[in-house]
């Protein structure tokens, strides 16, 4: 039998292997986005303030080749460990989500839709030389195309919708800042790619029922863990790095229900 409610420390497809078929009713993925950021290069605001971007050992990859086998293998075992009424949903932006959306098509998986998160305070373009970015997208997607009882609860939607039917454009929410937003001592943020709690609490409702066991193969900063914790919903989290063990599991003993 394997842990529930737990963080388990290692590379997510070695771990996923321990794991049997049709485990999980939800998987949420937030994955490397492999930006391939030049290196030695800074990005300054208009103020002339520093932009820390993504520059991580665990978002680097030699090639596209080398990601887009990284992707297949830990979306095969996540089709494998997925309940035929359960979905999953993957995150990403324009460097990488076209090339993960073929990968998953490839592998069977069948899209339910493209949600898309309209980030309503987005960080300009500093260099002015292109569009300000202010969306990333979640593939949302059963394990084959013949999956027809999973769960959405689309009455609920539409209650905290006006009444109505929500749209996959109707996503907005700010990114993590202020209070939500995890920093070290000297006021760097923990975690570069925090999520926001909305978006993600947002996706448990849309796709989960209470009891339900979700899985999280990239947990990163733990929001996944904390939102499953705060409705109701069992969880596992796999993580890779060390530093991020250590703050997820802080932050989850740390929550409290009134906080959220």
């Amino acid at each position: 039998m394997f842990p529930q409610n737990e963080i388990i420390h290692g590379d997510c497809i070695e771990v996923l292997k321990n794991f049997p078929d049709n485990t999980f009713d939800l998987i949420f993925a937030d994955p490397p986005y492999n930006l391939q950021l030049p290196k030695n290069r800074k990005l300054l605001r208009e103020n002339g303030t520093e932009v820390i971007p993504v520059n991580d050992e665990w978002d680097k990859f030699e090639s596209y080749e080398e990601y887009d086998n990284f992707t297949e293998n830990w979306l095969k075992e996540c089709q494998r460990v997925l309940k035929s009424t359960g979905t999953v949903w993957i995150m990403g932006m324009y460097h990488n989500v076209f090339r993960v959306g073929k990968i998953m098509q490839d592998l069977g998986l069948w899209f339910l839709n493209d949600v898309i998160w309209v980030k309503i305070d987005a960080m300009p373009n500093f260099n002015g030389r292109r569009f300000t970015n202010n969306h990333e997208t979640l593939i949302w997607a059963v394990k084959n195309k013949n999956c027809k009882n999973y769960t959405f609860n689309n009455e609920f939607l539409k209650q905290i919708n006006g009444g109505k039917q929500m749209k996959d454009t109707d996503w907005n929410f700010s990114i993590c800042r202020g209070n939500e937003r995890l920093r070290g001592e000297d006021g760097i943020k923990s975690h570069p790619t925090q999520k926001p709690l909305k978006l993600i609490q947002q996706v448990v409702l849309t796709s989960s029922k209470k009891g339900d066991l979700i899985l999280d193969p990239f947990l990163g900063s733990g929001t996944t863990a904390v939102v499953a914790k705060a409705l109701g919903r069992n969880w596992i989290g796999i993580e890779k790095e060390e530093k991020y063990v250590n703050l997820a599991n802080q932050r989850i003993k740390n929550y409290k229900n009134e906080n959220y």
